[in-house]
């Protein structure tokens, strides 16, 4: 009686242990893994918004609105290569002699890391230039979120302006240098 009861308790564990791992993929395919990459999609949607909250605190000159962005620990790298903290862009914004500067951003991907959140997008920036002449820019941009509080806050920021072909501008002539696997005995020159 012994051994029949403990041949069905180890039958009953067995089966238990497989239905246990036929359901879990189940249950994993339901929620994305971490570290996938979105463009589009609620996290896209989402980080639009949070995007769009930074813009309008800089086109409003929107101390409180920035501060809700912007953590605490914030570094941001211009396009230009200046390094500015979060208080830093906070004192730029308010003391900006600059009335027409004006800033719009596009998420195009969105890579979920946990608290962790990296964004990457699109920005154009109307500014005075260095000669006071109005100046449009267009660039690539990388932030990185991390969630505090039920709300996001940008801990780093990186800005790349987009290069201009203009008319004058001639097609640079591939070198030697350029070539993947270049071996001189198999490659015309």
């Amino acid at each position: 009686m012994i051994r029949r009861l403990a041949c069905f308790s180890l039958l009953l564990l067995s089966c238990s242990a497989a239905f246990a791992q036929n359901s879990a993929p189940a249950a994993q395919a339901v929620q994305p893994a971490a570290g996938v990459t979105s463009t589009v999609g609620p996290e896209v949607a989402q980080f639009q918004k949070v995007e769009d909250s930074w813009s309008t605190a800089v086109n409003g000159r929107d101390q409180y609105g920035l501060e809700l962005v912007l953590s605490p620990l914030f570094v941001g790298i211009a396009s230009t290569g200046d390094v500015t903290m979060r208080n830093q862009q906070i004192a730029q914004l308010i003391n900006a002699d600059d009335k027409t500067l004006s800033v719009a951003m596009k998420v195009i991907t969105v890579r979920m890391l946990g608290d962790v959140a990296v964004v990457n997008g699109t920005y154009a920036l109307h500014h005075k230039g260095a000669n006071g002449n109005p100046v449009n820019e267009k660039g690539v941009f990388t932030h990185v979120f991390q969630r505090a509080h039920n709300s996001w806050l940008c801990v780093n920021s990186q800005q790349t302006v987009l290069r201009e072909d203009g008319p004058n501008t001639k097609p640079k002539k591939k070198t030697d240098a350029e070539l993947p696997f270049h071996i001189p005995i198999f490659t015309k020159n």
